[in-house]
């Protein structure tokens, strides 16, 4: 199966900026040590603050279904319940 690649771009509320940073931040170490995780970087917009985004590769879609199954993937969604402006996941094959 191919590479998978993702861009989430997740935006939290004015008032729970630093809510959310907390909780992106406590992803990356364990996403991080997950088996098919290839690449896992998180990045916050220099002129918005509220608007983070993840580029992520994994060896495969079973790969990424298994991360957002995972208990500390399961534990950031409760913790940002409500405090989440926007969100977009990008699923992506790289064709070039």
């Amino acid at each position: 199966m191919s590479k998978v690649t993702i861009v989430a771009k997740v935006v939290a509320q004015r008032d729970a900026i630093e809510a959310v940073k907390t909780e992106v931040l406590k992803l990356i170490a364990p996403t991080r040590q997950e088996e098919g995780c290839i690449e896992y970087r998180l990045h916050r917009d220099n002129e918005n603050p509220a608007v983070f985004i993840f580029y992520e590769n994994w060896e495969s879609m079973a790969c990424l279904e298994r991360h957002m199954n995972s208990r500390h993937y399961k534990e950031y969604i409760a913790a940002v319940e409500g405090l989440i402006a926007e969100k977009a996941v990008h699923k992506m094959t790289e064709i070039g």
